[in-house]
This record gives structure tokens, C-alpha cells and sequence, in this order.
């Protein structure tokens, strides 16, 4: 299975991925199902996408090498780990020199209470996405993580108040012909 690694342009390999392979109606019926029990077996997965067992282990096998599938996870209750509220930061940097950008980013990356960050367009520089246990807990991010990072120059945090729609990729569609 292909993996990404922090820091490799995904963009140019999922380009990449996209032109040179062609997937048909059962293929999405696959991941349209792993995405909602990645640990269904290799039989149940069959009969629901109307396959053999075999010819539906190839697929996905495929689908793994061609990096369609990058990864199986296991998603924990965050709440039940002691985190139960999550923030949304906007951060923005002093400069922009690579020195900068690497450090913040090796950095974040680092940090076990962030669970999603990305470099973005607009006012801010970054949108991370973290798990705290209150506002106690979002203070101490802050104060012994966040700002010990160099190179911040200002935040604008949110507390989500509940969450609409949460998935880990998006969904597969059947393809248009």
C-alpha cells in the first residue's frame, strides 16, 4: 500500500493516481462499503458488492497497490479519552522563510492533541483542528504547546459547539460516463 508521508506533496501523487487509473462501477461499490466497515471480511464485502470472493480480494488488493486505499484506521472517542471538546485555530506566522514553515509544521505534527492541520489560503496560514478537555485544557494547549512553537505571531481559536457531518474521506460516487 502506497503511504503518505507528512510533508510529500499528495497533490502531485493523487494527480498522479487519478490519470492513470481507471476504476468501474464495483470498485466504488467496494470502497463504499470499506468506508464504513474497514474491517468487514474479505466474504461479507463480496456478497455485498455482488462478487466472488476472490475477484473482490484482487480488487481491493489493486485498489491498495494503486493507493486508492492508503490506509485501515482505528478511530477512538475522543470524549472517552478525556477530550471531549475540540477548537478550531487559525494561525498566522511571523514570516514565511522555509526554516519557519518547517519547524511549525514538524512541530504541530508532533503535538498528540491535534488531530487534523492544514496549510491554507487567506488571512490565517493554518486551520488545526484540536482536542482539548475544556477550556482549561485548551489554555494549557496553548500555553505549553502552541505558543512555545516560534514563529507564531497571532491565533483565532473556535470551540465547536457540535458536530454535523464527520467522515475520513470523501465519498466515493459511481463514475460518470
Amino acid at each position: 500500500m502506497k503511504e503518505h508521508q507528512p510533508g510529500e506533496d499528495a497533490r502531485d501523487r493523487d494527480r498522479s493516481i487519478a490519470k492513470t487509473f481507471r476504476m468501474d462501477d464495483l470498485d466504488y461499490k467496494i470502497l463504499r462499503e470499506l468506508q464504513f466497515d474497514a474491517r468487514i471480511s474479505n466474504v461479507q464485502l463480496a456478497e455485498k458488492v455482488g462478487l466472488s470472493a476472490t475477484p473482490c480480494w484482487n480488487r481491493l488488493r489493486r485498489l491498495e497497490q494503486e493507493g486508492i486505499v492508503e490506509k485501515y484506521v482505528t478511530i477512538f472517542n475522543q470524549a472517552a479519552l478525556g477530550m471531549p471538546d475540540t477548537v478550531i485555530i487559525e494561525a498566522r506566522l511571523t514570516k514565511h522563510d522555509d526554516d519557519i514553515l518547517k519547524t511549525f509544521e514538524d512541530t504541530l505534527a508532533q503535538l498528540p492533541e491535534v488531530v487534523e492541520a492544514y496549510l491554507v489560503t487567506g488571512e490565517y496560514d493554518y486551520y488545526i483542528k484540536v482536542a482539548v478537555a475544556g477550556t482549561a485544557g485548551y489554555e494549557q494547549f496553548l500555553r505549553e504547546k502552541l505558543y512555545k512553537i516560534p514563529g507564531i505571531a497571532h491565533t483565532q481559536t473556535s470551540f465547536t459547539l457540535r458536530c454535523l457531518k464527520r467522515t475520513f474521506s470523501v465519498q466515493p460516487a459511481f463514475q460518470k460516463r
